[in-house]
């Protein structure tokens, strides 16, 4: 009667536990999803935010919405589900959805940084460069070209042969290769040129262009070198906080066996978490122009706040 009554008392304490997991991680997908809602929104109905650099910026919250909406919805069903199960298909589907994500993420930062190297660099030309043909090519490469590179890859994995079924990350991303009962060359060529073509270029790009930047402002006057500063901090935190998550996520793949359950938990949750939750602040507290807008948007807010509260109190009275 008593085992009874413990075992009954651990299940109830279990099930506890995986409904304030859900909570805590619904919570979190809520902020990540207003967060950057709020700022492409700002961006959309503002007339002065309709400028190359915040339309990159709007494309860039986008696409940190589509890798949450990848990733949290299947995560939140496996919380609150006995067993922790997917389809391979869906698997597969969700791993390349992944990959296009960060993909694009490095592509839309390299157009960033090739932004703000006309606008600092070539201030006369910037509005001949940076004009809507090159704005429009740049967003649609930027999708197109990782989802041209993945759907290849898709075709490559559909047709190899598994010898194991389970995965130990929190969802499908390139611990799919691990799946294989003998590990495809084709697979492994292939994805070392996708990963060339949509992370190592980019980021090289990104690099060289930062420090072409630095190079010529420190050479010009102090108001060039401020608004260096200013405007391209942001990307580069951003930048930074994208391609240590990214390294990470490399790093649990090919030390899987060396990890322990938590550390890898651990690691791989800060990877989908602080990303896309800390784009939008990093932008919203740095970009001057965004900031005024939130501080107007929270003062109408607060504002329309008081007079429902108010009109409620003389209801009641």
């Amino acid at each position: 009667m008593g085992s009874c009554l413990i075992k009954q008392s651990h299940r109830a304490n279990y099930f506890l536990v995986r409904y304030l997991y859900f909570v805590i991680i619904f919570t979190l997908y809520i902020l990540i999803l207003c967060f950057n809602s709020t700022i492409v929104f700002l961006i959309w109905t503002h007339e002065n935010l309709h400028e190359p650099m915040y339309i990159f910026i709007a494309a860039l919250l986008i696409n940190s919405v589509l890798y949450s909406m990848i990733i949290y919805p299947k995560l939140l069903s496996d919380v609150l589900s006995e067993k922790q199960m997917i389809s391979y298909p869906l698997c597969l589907f969700q791993g390349l959805s992944y990959c296009t994500s960060v993909g694009s993420e490095f592509l839309l930062l390299a157009a960033m940084a090739y932004d703000r190297y006309v606008s600092i660099c070539k201030p006369l030309q910037y509005p001949i460069i940076m004009n809507r043909i090159t704005i429009y090519v740049c967003l649609i490469l930027a999708w197109l070209i990782p989802a041209f590179e993945t759907s290849v890859l898709g075709v490559l994995y559909s047709n190899v042969k598994l010898c194991s079924f389970t995965l130990t990350g929190i969802f499908c991303n390139t611990s799919l290769y691990k799946l294989q009962c003998v590990p495809s060359v084709a697979i492994s060529i292939y994805s070392m040129v996708m990963l060339i073509n949509i992370a190592l270029l980019p980021l090289l790009f990104i690099l060289f262009t930062y420090i072409r930047i630095l190079r010529i402002s420190y050479h010009c006057c102090r108001e060039v070198r401020k608004k260096a500063v200013k405007t391209c901090l942001p990307h580069l935190l951003v930048l930074t906080n994208f391609s240590c998550f990214i390294f990470f996520d490399i790093i649990i793949v090919r030390l899987d066996s060396d990890l322990s359950k938590t550390l890898r938990l651990t690691l791989t949750f800060q990877s989908i978490l602080f990303h896309p939750l800390l784009n939008p602040i990093i932008y919203g507290l740095k970009m001057n122009e965004i900031f005024k807008h939130i501080k107007i948007l929270l003062s109408v807010v607060r504002a329309l706040t008081k007079f429902f509260l108010h009109s409620d109190c003389l209801k009641l009275s």
